[in-house]
């Protein structure tokens, strides 16, 4: 069904029929559907947030929804891009500044903060389904690029405060494995590394999806 959906939206969006604001309405179902049904589509999320801003008048519940979805989809730049659709006056709403704030924490890696701040406001996220296992996703990848070994009760700590149960099968979906002394065992980076050039550079496509949603008028 998802996809069925995902390619009806799609021929919708196509050309100068993405701006027509009759298709408005079944775009924002689409985006309800992805919060219910753990999907997800950038593009068409993208389309709505573009209505909104060619017509400066947003749906907070609508945007909540979708820059919670861009949330679910790090460490890609999909809430860079929802955001750059935002006017100055919605992202100074309340709900709209909460998620923007957590959206700084994750991107700052500081985990236990965000999870002390979701728990304070669960109302906000709790119609996104699979919106917390999305994020303990990102939080692994993290952890994967960046520790050798890490404490269990830290690895807790920095998913949510998740019981033993849920730990072990976090540890599992990884391939990672806990030690007697207590630690987890993520990866021995020591022979992952190989001598190359490093060439640092950002992506062609990545740069003209930035110039299209952010100064598209």
């Amino acid at each position: 069904m998802a996809e069925a959906m995902r390619q009806e939206i799609a021929s919708m969006l196509k050309g100068i029929q993405r701006y027509n604001p009759d298709n408005l309405q079944s775009v924002e179902r689409y985006v309800t559907f992805q919060a219910k049904e753990n999907a997800y589509d950038l593009e068409a999320n993208l389309a709505v947030l573009k209505f909104y801003q060619f017509n400066q008048s947003y749906d907070i519940d609508m945007t909540c929804t979708i820059l919670l979805k861009a949330l679910t989809n790090l460490p890609h730049t999909d809430f860079v891009l929802c955001k750059c659709l935002l006017n100055e006056g919605i992202v100074q709403e309340s709900n709209v500044s909460r998620i923007i704030h957590l959206a700084n924490l994750l991107e700052s890696c500081d985990f236990k903060q965000f999870w002390a701040r979701l728990r304070e406001i669960p109302e906000l996220h709790r119609h996104v389904v699979g919106f917390q296992d999305s994020i303990r996703k990102f939080v692994c990848h993290v952890i994967g690029i960046t520790f050798q070994t890490i404490n269990k009760n830290l690895l807790a700590q920095l998913l949510g405060d998740v019981d033993s149960h849920t730990l072990n099968q976090w540890i599992q979906k990884y391939n990672w494995s806990l030690r007697s002394d207590g630690y987890v065992f993520v990866a021995n980076q020591e022979a992952c590394i190989k001598t190359k050039n490093i060439t640092e550079n950002i992506a062609f496509d990545s740069v003209m999806n930035i110039m299209k949603y952010c100064r598209q008028g």
